[in-house]
């Protein structure tokens, strides 16, 4: 087995064994990170009924992507904020965060912090 293809395995894992333990409701929807090797997505889905109640990414219009300083990590903070933004609209106050198996690092944690920073409890 290839370098990349046991990292991707590991993550699959690692992602199966936070969804067993994280499930969203409607008091307490699930705020779920995705990213890519160029942009960050999170979305938050209602999982007892299945609907995605809110999304954001570094592809949305609303996201500020021309940083100078800051980078890839700038940009998951805005997309935090617009999150969190999006939820306060939704009247969404808490979420439980799943991180998908990425670790709690880098774009992950600058995108949970900004989320936290709008208001947004985890």
């Amino acid at each position: 087995m290839d370098k990349n293809k046991k990292k991707q395995l590991s993550h699959f894992r690692r992602k199966r064994r936070v969804r067993k333990k994280v499930s969203g409701n409607l008091q307490r929807p699930r705020l779920t990170v995705s990213r890519s090797l160029k942009h960050i997505y999170a979305q938050i889905i209602d999982d007892e009924t299945g609907k995605t109640l809110a999304h954001a990414s570094s592809l949305s219009p609303e996201v500020n992507t021309d940083v100078n300083d800051g980078g890839k990590i700038q940009i998951a903070q805005n997309v935090g904020q617009l999150i969190a933004q999006k939820a306060k609209e939704n009247q969404i106050d808490g979420v439980i965060f799943d991180r998908s198996g990425y670790l709690y690092h880098g774009r992950i944690k600058a995108l949970a912090d900004a989320a936290r920073g709008e208001g947004l409890k985890f």
